[in-house]
């Protein structure tokens, strides 16, 4: 049996070691907001009509999250593209972000290359690859980084990077609420730790429970996009089905389908993400929601957000997901790290 309290046990699982990953996040957003305050922008991109974010897994998240985030702020739409084709609206006064980890993600170089193609405001953030060739040899901005990780394990850097882009354009006010994010995470970060007995662990505890179950996440408001962020966590890190669900629209059908099959509830778990900054609307539907599935036999986790500021919240819900995504590959006897399978899909799209 494996025990999340035997340091010889994770490292002999996580041989590429996710675990120093996932502990360096909150240095991560403050390396990010450095590099995002010595970029050099055309005055031109901050009169835009709309704003795109171009990408895939890991390296889209963070424009989830920004548009989450400065929804109540940004007097622009905004939207996250997954996908090759761009959205009939792009045009010449749209800013355009490519957001690639790696620079060659297939699906965000055909979406880049349209809104080149339409004149668009572009600019890339990412390490390198084919994204920051285009970049450098159409003197497009670009704003690079260095760190070595999967993508999805660099979030501090799609994440702050693109708000604090955002914000020089004058897009955003001043952004709130970074060092205290940090400082929470930090926190956090001392109860969560390996070093932490599973007694007294909460990621731990709540990766036992979850063992052996399909987690479902449901997140509202400023939340809704880190129920996403748990869901790929679980399923890249944890190697494991997870699924994801927005409030309040889920009440309008997700709670239908609680009924069948009938034998499925015990092998269910919904976590809650909540935060006191949910509309209180929301927060109501999700205590209510927790009685029908308690009247169903599904059992259910609460997640509460940590700190003031919407930011800070955020990224403390985010770290507990990282973390139990973590054990969960642990107890999964799988190597959080390598994604396999989408290994195998790259070859094989290049094969075609």
């Amino acid at each position: 049996m494996i025990q999340l309290d035997a340091p010889d046990q994770l490292r002999q699982i996580d041989r590429e070691g996710m675990i120093d990953r996932i502990a360096e996040l909150p240095r991560q957003c403050l390396d990010a907001w450095n590099i995002a305050q010595k970029v050099t922008l055309p005055a031109d991109y901050s009169v835009v009509d709309g704003v795109v974010v171009l990408g895939m897994g890991g390296s889209a998240i963070g424009g989830d999250l920004v548009r989450t985030l400065i929804a109540d702020e940004l007097k622009v739409p905004m939207q996250v593209v997954r996908d090759y084709d761009l959205p009939a609206f792009v045009g010449p006064n749209t800013l355009v972000v490519a957001s690639s980890y790696s620079g060659s993600t297939e699906e965000t170089i055909t979406a880049f290359n349209g809104a080149i193609a339409r004149k668009s405001k572009v600019l890339a953030i990412t390490t390198g690859g084919k994204i920051k060739d285009m970049a450098q040899r159409m003197s497009f901005p670009l704003v690079v980084f260095d760190y070595k990780a999967q993508p999805r394990a660099a979030l501090g850097f799609s994440f702050v990077l693109l708000l604090g882009v955002l914000q020089k354009l004058g897009l955003v006010s001043e952004v709130r609420g970074l060092d205290e994010a940090v400082q929470v995470m930090e926190r956090s970060r001392a109860r969560m730790e390996p070093a932490q007995p599973a007694a007294s662990n909460p990621a731990k505890q709540m990766a036992q429970r979850i063992h052996g179950r399909l987690p479902i996440v449901y997140g509202g408001g400023l939340l809704s996009e880190v129920a996403r962020r748990w869901k790929g966590q679980m399923n890249e890190n944890s190697k494991a089905w997870s699924y994801f669900e927005v409030m309040p629209e889920l009440n309008h059908n997700a709670v239908v389908g609680y009924e069948f099959p009938k034998d499925l509830a015990s092998k269910l778990v919904v976590i809650f993400l909540d935060s006191n900054l949910i509309h209180p609307r929301t927060r109501l539907r999700y205590r209510i929601t927790q009685d029908i599935l308690t009247k169903r036999g599904v059992s259910f986790e609460v997640v509460e957000a940590e700190g003031t500021s919407p930011l800070a919240q955020m990224m403390s819900s985010i770290y507990v997901g990282d973390y139990v995504s973590y054990y969960l590959a642990i107890l999964n006897r799988v190597d959080p790290t390598p994604v396999d399978v989408i290994s195998y899909l790259k070859q094989e799209l290049a094969r075609a």
